[in-house]
């Protein structure tokens, strides 16, 4: 029953760190869909064009009845101002749907957490009633029996822990990323100013809440 226990504990931690990866995974896509939105939405808000003497003169040269009109709509192209526009709804929804598969990723894997704890409980219960049974049946056998399984327990329950504790680690990290992903994204907005787009990118790729160190000890204790 206890090595039973304990090879259900190490069947959930190994999916679980498949799903672990495919959050990592996850995350450059969000990235690429919030750096889209900042630059989108700077090219929105870009000020019209400066006119400098030189400008003047490049301007007059070149006079043409496109350049003109041009000129006089503060040198913004509004068909740019369309396609920006577009780009801007098209991160949005995919910054949603990225939220929308990392929290089917760690519903999974709370699920397995939970398989975890469970395993390691009835690991526990198990390990303290076999002596005693064993020592109620006084048979020479079972007690040989016994004393195999408790040395390969030895072996493996110290791994399993780990397993369990560093999964449990790994999951409140990548929930409170998770949860700060999910504030940016509902931050953004067409207001939302430079300043703030500049520290929303920052926060997304530096992670604060997620220890790297932590994350390769984990993939050191599955290969």
């Amino acid at each position: 029953m206890l090595l039973k226990c304990l090879k259900v504990i190490l069947n959930s931690c190994y999916p679980g760190c498949l799903r672990v990866t495919k959050f990592e995974e996850l995350l450059s896509v969000g990235t690429r869909f919030l750096t889209g939105f900042h630059q989108g939405l700077e090219m929105l808000r870009r000020p019209p064009l400066i006119k400098s003497e030189m400008v003047e003169r490049i301007i007059k040269a070149n006079e043409s009845r496109r350049l003109k009109a041009y000129v006089e709509a503060g040198c913004i192209n509004p068909h740019d101002g369309v396609q920006n526009l577009n780009k801007l709804h098209t991160c949005l929804v995919g910054l949603q749907d990225h939220l929308r598969k990392a929290k089917s990723l760690l519903l999974e894997l709370e699920g397995f957490m939970e398989n975890v704890a469970s395993a390691m409980q009835a690991a526990e219960t198990s390990s303290s009633e076999l002596p005693e049974e064993t020592c109620k049946n006084g048979l020479d056998h079972q007690a040989m029996v016994f004393d195999k399984e408790v040395e390969l327990c030895h072996l493996e329950k110290s791994k399993v822990t780990d397993y369990a504790a560093m999964m449990g680690i790994i999951y409140a990290m990548l929930k409170q990323d998770y949860t700060m992903q999910e504030k940016i994204v509902s931050s953004l907005n067409l207001k939302s100013s430079a300043g703030e787009l500049e520290s929303y990118c920052l926060m997304w790729s530096l992670r604060p809440f997620v220890n790297d160190e932590i994350m390769f000890q984990a993939w050191k204790l599955v290969t």
